[in-house]
């Protein structure tokens, strides 16, 4: 093995290593709190949960998007999915 061969690995896993401390830094700070409960208005069921800064948002079984406010948990906005 040439010093060149052995110069390129050890540069190859340098670069590795430090792209999955980056990766690994960037999911841990991302990650947003989510309620431990939800309350849904009554007989709606949820299909789907998303969030972001501030808000989350409940997909529900009959076409709904309920929009609530992360802080209060009061919800925000009621959208009605029309589908074709």
């Amino acid at each position: 093995m040439t010093t060149l061969t052995a110069v390129m690995i050890f540069g190859l896993l340098i670069i590795v290593g430090l792209l999955v401390m980056r990766f690994s830094q960037d999911s841990a700070r991302k990650s947003l709190p989510l309620p431990e409960t939800i309350a849904l208005p009554d007989g709606l069921a949820a299909q789907a949960v998303t969030y972001g800064p501030g808000w989350y948002a409940v997909v529900t079984a009959d076409q709904q998007i309920l929009i609530y406010d992360a802080n209060s948990g009061a919800l925000r906005q009621t959208i009605q999915i029309e589908t074709p």
